[in-house]
């Protein structure tokens, strides 16, 4: 067992992966000689060479459109997008080319490509660097989107997303890239979780609150301060597609459930998993689904974030509003 952050662990499951398969490639802005402006990809550059980890042009775009053109020349390339806010030059790329390429071909062409994006706010950041743009990928058809809560699913769920031979948009939660894990390296890939897996990440009774990424631990912290509750805390892991067995399963011993995302409440990935329960748990429901999020603002200035994020306060809230009914 190997401590490790959340970035080392992401750094370490890319090396292993590279050593595996050599037609896996990373590329992105900054992350070779500098190893990514998050230090993810250290030392990768000096290890496998600039024909493996290639500095790219200013251009997400430019990006995303190679990563095509190698992944349907054999390569399995890993793009680092470098901030969440800076993907949107490259929509037109994934939505339209890289998320349909393998349906438009019937199935004879794959395309596996990873895109890395940090995401999430929390680290005093300027504009265009604080998103959640998890929703816009989860509503495409073709892609499949996960994101990790510590070290441990970082380690096994690059390498998952890289073996995938449909795209893969990889969320990383930027303010916990930091958070330490033991992480046990020496293991095989299959004896990791299914990438699109749910987990319960704290058992409970009373209430099922779902959440993912950056917002795991502060899930967690909230059923750990809440004496009155017995919480069951499920960490989603994949957004597309969402694991409901595990999902339906803890809300029918439940009969409450509270979701919490750091992106905006309205039309959100919570929004979905909140009608699909409605759909399938209804009759036992006690109260309505719950769901607590950010405003529907754009991301404000760094000094307001703490206002615009929810909270441990908030999240303790929105468990409170479920047993209101």
């Amino acid at each position: 067992m190997t401590d490790l952050t959340i970035g080392k662990a992401i750094n370490a499951g890319l090396r292993r992966a590279m050593e595996n398969d050599p037609k896996v490639l990373v590329m992105g802005e900054d992350v070779g000689r500098l190893g990514g402006v998050f230090r993810v990809t250290d030392q990768l550059h000096k290890d496998f060479g600039a024909e493996r980890v290639i500095d790219t042009p200013l251009a997400e775009s430019g990006i995303v459109g190679t990563a095509i053109g190698l992944a349907l020349r054999g390569y399995r390339p890993v793009c680092e997008i470098q901030f969440d806010g800076f993907f949107f030059p490259a929509a037109n790329q994934t939505f339209t080319q890289l998320a349909k390429m393998r349906r438009r071909s019937a199935g004879t062409l794959s395309m596996p490509v990873v895109l890395r994006i940090p995401y999430g706010g929390g680290i005093g950041a300027v504009e265009h660097h604080s998103e959640s743009p998890e929703a816009y990928f989860a509503h495409t058809a073709g892609l499949r989107v996960v994101t990790v809560a510590n070290a441990v699913d970082a380690y096994w769920m690059i390498q998952q997303a890289i073996t995938s031979d449909d795209p893969v948009v990889f969320l990383e939660p930027k303010r916990r890239y930091y958070e330490k894990a033991a992480v046990d390296t020496s293991a095989a890939l299959d004896s990791a979780d299914p990438m699109g897996a749910a987990r319960i990440a704290r058992p409970g009774t009373d209430v099922t609150l779902i959440a993912y990424g950056p917002m795991v631990k502060t899930a967690l912290q909230a059923a750990e301060a809440d004496e009155d509750h017995s919480i069951e805390v499920i960490d989603l892991r994949s957004l597309a597609p969402v694991d409901y067995d595990t999902v339906t399963a803890s809300v029918r011993r439940t009969g409450r459930v509270v979701i919490t995302h750091e992106a905006p409440v309205s039309n959100g990935v919570g929004a979905e998993v909140a009608a699909r329960i409605t759909e399938e748990c209804f009759y036992h429901l006690e109260a309505p689904v719950i769901r607590v999020g950010a405003f529907d603002t754009p991301y404000p200035q760094s000094r307001l974030e703490e206002h615009y994020l929810p909270d441990l306060d908030r999240v303790l809230d929105g468990v409170d509003r479920a047993f209101a009914y």
